[in-house]
């Protein structure tokens, strides 16, 4: 039963000529402020809030699907998704790497920092509903559960940057790459697939062993723009715009770093002396500098119009208003504990997992498995919050 101070509502979504307005002025503002780099990145994020939202492809779900029903088709087709980048990934930076402008991976410590902010982030995730791109293409959805989760997110990610440097002194094996072991690229591509094959077998023993049966197909078909998708083409889609991402920034796709800065400049604008912290001594200057010019803000903000670009083109846009006592708590700790979590283990699951991996960083694999261990946590600490744990 839904708390007495819930509030239910669901509310038309505006036309879509109205956001398409709205983009089109978003891209201009970007333009005007950031130059056309700006504006090819907030592009890129139109197509991944176009493809998460289509495909509804979620980490969070997927997981819970895995360890509640013995579901392993979301885990393939982020194993998919990574088998592809990785093929892309590995040789281009390394092959960049004697370049004037190489392109950077995203590589970090093996630590407890890694460990503890990944687990964290798996029991956050389970709570909020979502883990960062889940709440950018939800709330571009009109999900206004998610518009809790984004401001606990950032507070956590403010939190989580004043902390961290500490977090980071702890035991740390230091960055540990695939190219950094084996000097031909390819080996190291192989090695990956390799093992990303094995999960997807694994994943399959693991069905029979839970006696798991995807229902038959109903013949429903998917389309390109209205959606909806497969999940193999979600996979496509997002290592391709991750890989475009690259190129353009010289660096994977990020989400959560945005979260801090617009958590730090907020803390600014209240007079906190955030500008002291060891997190943003190195990176004052982002704390003066227009938001636009900063990549993850404009590709988030992107991700967001491009899911409800892709909601109301398929005729599902809506604002959905529904958020009980329990489930409003769940969902500003689970914010809570993203933000934190992802402070200290150097991304949430797009740069530390997906991007990590792909570039061939060994704690990218380490964050998968600490998630995996907080998400089975925060799965059976949902139904204190009123939350099912399938």
């Amino acid at each position: 039963m839904v708390s007495r101070l819930a509030l239910e509502r669901v509310t038309p979504a505006a036309p879509l000529p109205l956001l398409a307005v709205g983009i089109a002025a978003y891209l201009y503002a970007v333009t005007a402020v950031a130059g056309t780099r700006q504006l090819a990145l907030a592009l890129v994020g139109l197509g991944l809030g176009m493809a998460l939202y289509h495909a509804n492809f979620g980490f969070t779900s997927a997981w819970r699907r895995l360890w509640v029903h013995g579901d392993g088709r979301g885990l393939r087709a982020q194993l998919l998704m990574l088998a592809l980048g990785t093929v892309l990934f590995i040789p281009t930076i390394a092959a960049s790497a004697l370049d004037s402008q190489p392109f950077y991976g995203a590589f970090a410590p093996v630590g407890v920092s890694v460990v503890v902010g990944a687990f964290l982030f798996g029991i956050g995730m389970q709570l909020a509903g979502g883990c960062a791109s889940g709440c950018l293409f939800a709330l571009g959805g009109g999900s206004g559960r998610m518009v809790v989760v984004l401001v606990a997110f950032v507070a956590g990610s403010l939190l989580g940057s004043a902390h961290a440097p500490w977090w980071w002194q702890q035991a740390s094996l230091g960055i540990l790459t695939l190219p950094g072991i084996w000097e031909a690229p390819w080996q190291a591509v192989g090695l990956q697939l390799a093992v990303l094959g094995l999960i997807a077998l694994a994943s399959r023993a693991w069905e029979r062993h839970r006696g798991f049966r995807p229902a038959t197909d109903d013949g429903v078909r998917w389309h390109p723009l209205r959606g909806p998708w497969p999940l193999f083409a979600g996979a496509v889609a997002l290592a391709l715009l991750n890989y475009a991402t690259l190129l353009l920034a010289y660096r994977p796709w990020g989400i959560t770093g945005a979260f801090a800065l617009w958590g730090a400049r907020i803390a600014k604008a209240l007079g906190l002396s955030v500008r002291d912290w060891p997190y943003w001594q190195n990176a004052g200057r982002v704390l003066d500098q227009p938001l636009l010019w900063d990549i993850t803000t404009v590709m988030n903000i992107a991700i967001i119009l491009g899911a409800a670009l892709a909601a109301a083109v398929g005729g599902r846009l809506q604002l959905r208003w529904r958020l009980g006592l329990r489930e409003g708590l769940a969902a500003a700790l689970g914010g809570l504990l993203l933000g934190y979590g992802a402070r200290l283990a150097f991304g949430c699951n797009i740069g530390a997992f997906f991007s990590g991996v792909v570039s061939g960083s060994l704690h990218g694999w380490v964050w998968l498995l600490a998630a995996l261990a907080g998400s089975a946590v925060g799965i059976r600490l949902r139904p204190l919050f009123g939350l099912p744990r399938g």
